[in-house]
This record gives structure tokens, C-alpha cells and sequence, in this order.
């Protein structure tokens, strides 16, 4: 009887303490202002995506993006930069991929650009270059058709959000999404109806400088 006593009673201290202890504080995320002759855009940066994160304040931080274009843009689908003054700009080097399925291209999603499959099976992230997804709404039909024909399962959360918001859901499972648009998606719907021309490339420049919010 002793013994059942003093289990319940370390039981309940054991509780007690932990349940009194302060709790962890969820890690900050970092935010990311884009500014363009458009409109600023304020970017949210996924912790669960460390790599990608790291390598984009770093890039931020060092001035990499500023006097960067904007150097394709597909209406209902997305604006892509980083590629520095020309476009075509990079680094030197690839991020192994990040994908984590609740990060997923909604409207105003944060990816990262790529080589294609055949020479990059690893789906590697270019070092520099991204995009932003502008999307369209895809009727749940649609969605279950998508998934037949490409094996991919969508979760009832991504399906009310593409049926709703909009995306580009073909994108899944295939590039990382490493954040998200917290203001500025009327500014992204701007820059997404410029015209373009060759290889979807903006008749006028669309240059951005970027700063970390602290």
C-alpha cells in the first residue's frame, strides 16, 4: 500500500514540475520585404525548410537580389527571379530538396527553382533562383483527375485551398516550397499580368531589392 502511495504521489510531482516549467518557445520566422516598382511584397520563410531558409537570408543579407529581375512570368501560374540582372545568374551551387507535404503551392507560395529531372533526379534546388506561385482555382474534379494521372494525394486541406484560393498543384512532391506571401498578393497579381515575350520574359523590367525584417 506504501509503494502504490508514494507512485501516485511521484506521479503527481513529476506532473506538476512539468507542467509548471515555462514552455519552449516556438522558433521565430523570419520575414522577408521584396520591393519593386509593383508594390512590396512580405515574404514569411518556413523554419521546417532550414536549408533553404539559411541559404535565402544569406543570399538577402549579402545584397545578392538587389537590381534582380523578375525574368519569367507565366499568368495563372507564376513569377520567377533571382536569377540577378540578366536572369540567368547563379550561384554555382544546389540545395538538396526540402519537401515537406503541409508546404504546398497555394496561391503566393515560396519555391524554389530547378534544374529539370533528367539531370537533376535529386530534384537539388537551384542555389538562387525562386518563384512565387500566382495559380489558379482547380475545381475538386479537377484535382482527383490531376492525382489519377499523376499518382499525387491531395490532403482535404490542399483541396479546399486549391478550390478556393487557387495554386498550382501539378508542383507538388516536385519543388520545394520553403515559404509563403503574408502581403502583398495584389501585388503579385500586378506583376503576373505584365507582358511578356520571349521565353515569358517581361517586356519591362521588373527589378526588386529585398531586406530582412527584423
Amino acid at each position: 500500500m506504501k509503494r502504490i502511495a508514494l507512485a501516485i504521489a511521484l506521479f503527481f510531482s513529476i506532473n506538476y514540475f512539468v507542467m509548471s516549467q515555462p514552455q519552449a518557445k516556438k522558433e521565430k520566422e523570419t520575414l522577408v520585404l521584396i520591393q519593386t516598382d509593383m508594390g512590396d511584397i512580405t515574404l514569411k520563410l518556413y523554419n521546417e525548410t532550414p536549408l533553404h531558409r539559411n541559404n535565402f537570408v544569406k543570399l538577402v543579407k549579402d545584397g545578392y537580389y538587389n537590381g534582380s529581375i523578375f525574368h519569367r512570368i507565366i499568368k495563372e501560374f507564376m513569377i520567377q527571379g533571382g536569377g540577378g540582372a540578366t536572369g540567368s545568374q547563379d550561384p554555382g551551387y544546389t540545395i538538396p530538396a526540402e519537401f515537406i507535404q503541409k508546404h504546398y503551392h497555394k496561391k503566393g507560395a515560396l519555391a524554389a527553382a530547378r534544374m529539370g529531372d533528367q539531370v537533376n533526379p535529386k530534384k537539388e534546388s537551384s542555389g538562387s533562383q525562386f518563384y512565387i506561385v500566382h495559380g489558379r482555382i482547380f475545381p475538386a474534379e479537377q484535382l482527383t483527375a490531376l492525382g489519377q494521372r499523376s499518382g499525387k494525394t491531395f490532403t482535404e486541406e490542399q483541396i479546399e485551398v486549391y478550390s478556393t484560393i487557387g495554386g498550382s498543384p501539378h508542383l507538388d512532391g516536385d519543388y520545394t516550397v520553403f515559404g509563403e506571401v503574408v502581403s502583398g498578393l495584389d501585388v503579385i497579381d500586378r506583376i503576373a499580368a505584365v507582358p511578356t515575350g520571349q521565353a515569358d520574359r517581361p517586356v519591362t523590367e521588373i527589378k526588386m531589392k529585398m531586406k530582412i525584417l527584423e
